[in-house]
């Protein structure tokens, strides 16, 4: 059995308590929505800068509070706020062209969130790797969706250079950010105490 590692904000804030925890949620929630808010419109489905927000969550806050970082930024967003690109919110937008893409948040946040949790958040080879197994769980919804709204009369072709193409270079930064970022902020903590 995997003994459960702490993430890096059990780490940084080590007393375990509900406020904490709702900080963190709603805390990384809100990082979502304002990196939403980033955002070069190249077609139907928008290059922002959410995913790198999404995928941090998980790593940070861990597999639950990540996935629940997601869940109330994608509450919040259907309710109407305006929190999604472009300052946009409601439920057209979850049944809208990027509409998978939202839904993957919650389960990519989860599952890198379960791999930061076995500590792959300590080295720079496996951080990267979990950021990259995050951003396909993102893709899996994300064009899946992207298919359906676009039609069965679009090709699987035409899918992937809408959904997909346009943001690989991208994702490949946000993947070396977090590669070195995360395993540099452990090394910090551990050298001046946790």
């Amino acid at each position: 059995m995997q003994v459960r590692a702490l993430t890096m904000m059990d780490a940084v804030f080590p007393r375990a308590t509900l406020a904490r925890d709702l900080l963190l949620i709603f805390g990384f929630g809100a990082v979502t929505a304002l990196s939403a808010q980033i955002a070069f419109y190249i077609g139907p489905v928008p290059i922002t800068g959410q995913t790198f927000a999404v995928l941090l969550a998980g790593a940070l806050l861990g597999s639950k509070r990540g996935a629940l970082s997601q869940l109330t930024y994608l509450g919040l967003g259907a309710m109407g706020a305006p929190i999604f690109a472009g300052w946009m919110g409601g439920p057209a937008v979850l049944i809208g062209p990027t509409g998978g893409y939202l839904i993957g948040f919650v389960p990519a946040a989860f599952v890198v969130g379960l791999l930061a949790e076995r500590g792959w958040d300590r080295r720079t080879w496996s951080m990267a790797l979990a950021m990259l197994i995050g951003n396909s769980v993102i893709y899996v919804f994300g064009l899946s969706w992207l298919s359906i709204w676009l039609g069965h009369f679009a090709s699987k072709s035409s899918v992937l250079a809408t959904g997909l193409y346009p943001f690989i270079p991208g994702d490949l930064v946000k993947v070396v950010l977090a590669a070195v970022a995360l395993p540099s902020g452990w090394a910090l903590l551990n050298r001046f105490g946790r």
